[in-house]
């Protein structure tokens, strides 16, 4: 039997913010390797992608309780992919997206996210907006990700990657195609976004 609670970062509860499934609660798998993202970490995402997320194609990777793509859902995202390697998360996103009423326009993997990467890319799949949020332990996760965006072709030209990491962690400016544009701080975590090199 998978264990749930509802997702805590300080003394908040995560929860849907806005759209179509505003103020919905979200279920999280217990223990340490789940980091809900804030309220605010959350919110201040989807300001800067603005308008923009309607309609748009959204991948999350290392999903967690999927809370970042069922926000995207939410805003009118045209599709959200979940990744995580974690069953027990993999079942809560489903029950998340159940909870909120998305029956369609979602696909959840159960498998590591460099091996997930390959796979869409071999279908075909191309995203607007994707969202990486690794375990802030691995060491060297956040560059392997990067390398691994860089060889697929799962980016639609004027898309963005944005990376959480915690607020000290340095990434590079640049990283073969991928070029930051903003990097934002929130508290102990930061938001780095990245867009195609023209």
């Amino acid at each position: 039997m998978v264990e749930w609670h509802l997702c805590q970062e300080g003394k908040g509860i995560v929860r849907v913010i806005a759209g179509s499934a505003k103020g919905k609660r979200l279920k999280a798998p217990s223990g340490k390797e789940t980091r809900p993202i804030t309220d605010m970490i959350k919110e201040a995402l989807f300001n800067v992608l603005g308008p923009n997320i309607q309609d748009a194609r959204f991948l999350d990777l290392f999903a967690g309780s999927g809370s970042v793509g069922i926000e995207a859902l939410s805003r009118g995202a045209s599709q959200a992919v979940f990744v995580d390697n974690n069953p027990a998360a993999v079942r809560i996103i489903y029950e998340n997206l159940d909870n909120c009423g998305f029956e369609d326009y979602y696909e959840v993997y159960c498998n590591d996210v460099l091996r997930a990467l390959t796979i869409l890319d071999k279908h075909g799949a191309r995203f607007d907006y994707i969202y990486v949020d690794p375990p802030f332990t691995v060491e060297g996760i956040f560059l392997d990700v990067m390398k691994k965006l860089d060889q697929v072709e799962i980016m639609e030209p004027q898309g963005s990657v944005i990376i959480r990491t915690r607020r000290h962690k340095e990434l590079p400016p640049a990283f073969s195609r991928l070029n930051r544009y903003r990097l934002n701080y929130y508290g102990e975590s930061a938001l780095h976004y990245y867009s195609l090199m023209a």
